[in-house]
């Protein structure tokens, strides 16, 4: 790998020097890096999916936080917070309308219901729902697919592209909720042109229904003063990524080196330099989240166990292992307008060479696509800091997405730049404002 002389550097603690245009010293292991990296983005963790080997993953952070010297949280005799998903796949749908079989591939059920059977004239019929050309779907199409009540949603073919991507995405990841599904159900049906106004319809559809547990894995540092204590800061990344996939040249493990055992890496690395400085005024919580890929189930969870009021701050690590389009020594914060955080980081490295910019990308809503906003649902100070680009990330979601397409060097100045700004927050000495909850939309990943 390109970066291998450069780690070798890296190896101990790095040395960064203090003064004016550069980072204070800070004592970042890039051998931590290297190796949580590594072993999180082997092929022998398959893709770190629920439904493959979360499991190891998460044993394997464990030992991380007990090495560390972490403590389980207050109550806890571990570091794993263990909950119930449930897994929802689709077995087999068929839909005919105005007496024509619709193919099946623009057909898409989403149920929590074993056995679907709905026509014009049972009592159980639908609620159906036109969704024209110039519709905003993800404004009116998405939350379609959280309701609790049966729908026969028939799109218009303006929406093929959005159509196909959420029918792929359903397809391999299958559906997750934290609680039994609803037993109602939702059917899209990608039209071929525009229906009359009367329609009539038969649906038939399968569901597998499967209970699995998952598990977050959370360590912190109690706080060193009284007073600042029971406020807490968050260092969170999500360890999952999306398993196995349609192999590619032999290849069908996605491997997620940089979405996310990079931020899962950052996270490790952050808290081993909290510990040896034994400086922290408040509690630092340090949590790997899973099930981020198929909505951010462990975040919600984990917000529903802890008092969220104590929590100040939330640094949200995702995809840091590849330059932001602004180049090296940068990163970009999502929903930099939201609260004051991002300003208070980038005040922190004045002097430095390390630049937090905002979000270039406003137009993919970032700020609601990772873990941050369940936190930031509750009023948490909670952004992600990330160099991904997302828009010609030809990685993203892949089978390709492995170590050797990393800048590790890069990753471990990223991490650098995190421990000196969030400096002042771990201290007391700044409290960032907290966040409008009703300008959250949530997740929607």
């Amino acid at each position: 790998m390109k970066h291998f002389l450069m780690l070798l550097v890296w190896a101990g603690l790095v040395p960064a020097a203090s003064g004016q245009g550069q980072l204070a010293k800070v004592s970042i292991s890039g051998a931590t890096v290297e190796r949580v990296e590594k072993t999180l983005s082997a092929d022998a963790m398959q893709g770190r999916a629920l439904t493959t080997n979360a499991a190891q993953a998460a044993k394997f952070l464990a030992t991380e936080f007990k090495r560390i010297g972490l403590k389980p949280l207050p109550g806890q005799t571990s570091f794993g917070q263990t909950f119930k998903v449930y897994e929802t796949r689709t077995v087999q749908v068929q839909a005919v309308l105005n007496k024509v079989p619709v193919a099946s591939e623009n057909v898409l059920l989403l149920s929590g219901q074993p056995q679907l059977r709905w026509t014009n004239s049972l009592p159980n019929a639908p609620r159906v729902v036109r969704v024209g050309p110039t519709a905003d779907f993800r404004k009116e199409v998405m939350p379609l697919l959280e309701t609790k009540e049966n729908l026969l949603v028939l799109l218009d073919p303006a929406h093929a592209e959005r159509f196909r991507a959420q029918a792929l995405r359903f397809k391999q990841n299958g559906r997750f909720n934290l609680g039994p599904p609803s037993s109602t159900s939702v059917v899209l049906v990608l039209l071929p042109a525009a229906l009359p106004a009367a329609v009539t319809y038969q649906v038939e559809g399968t569901t597998r229904i499967k209970e699995l547990e998952a598990q977050n894995v959370v360590g912190i540092l109690p706080g060193q003063d009284k007073a600042k204590a029971p406020e807490q800061v968050v260092f969170s990344a999500h360890y999952d990524h999306i398993g196995i996939q349609p192999a590619v040249a032999g290849d069908s493990i996605a491997n997620g080196a940089n979405d996310n055992a990079s931020g899962t890496a950052a996270v490790v690395a952050l808290a081993e330099y909290y510990a040896q400085q034994k400086s922290n005024a408040r509690t630092l919580v340090f949590v790997a989240f899973t099930a981020e890929e198929v909505g951010s189930l462990g975040a919600q969870y984990f917000c529903q166990q802890l008092d969220t009021k104590q929590i100040v701050a939330g640094f949200n690590l995702e995809m840091l292992g590849q330059r932001a389009k602004f180049g090296p020594g940068t990163a970009f914060i999502t929903g930099f307008d939201k609260s004051d955080l991002g300003a208070i980081l980038q005040r922190n490295l004045r002097g430095t060479p390390f630049r937090f910019e905002p979000d270039p990308y406003p137009e993919l809503s970032l700020f609601y696509q990772s873990d941050n906003a369940a936190l930031a649902l509750t009023g948490i100070p909670a952004h992600t800091i990330s160099t991904a680009q997302l828009p010609t990330d030809k990685f993203y979601h892949s089978v390709d997405d492995e170590m050797q397409t990393l800048d590790l060097a890069n990753l471990c100045t990223i991490v650098e730049a995190v421990a000196r700004s969030a400096s002042s927050i771990i201290s007391g000495q700044d409290t960032p404002t907290r966040i409008a909850t009703d300008a959250v939309a949530g997740p929607t990943k």
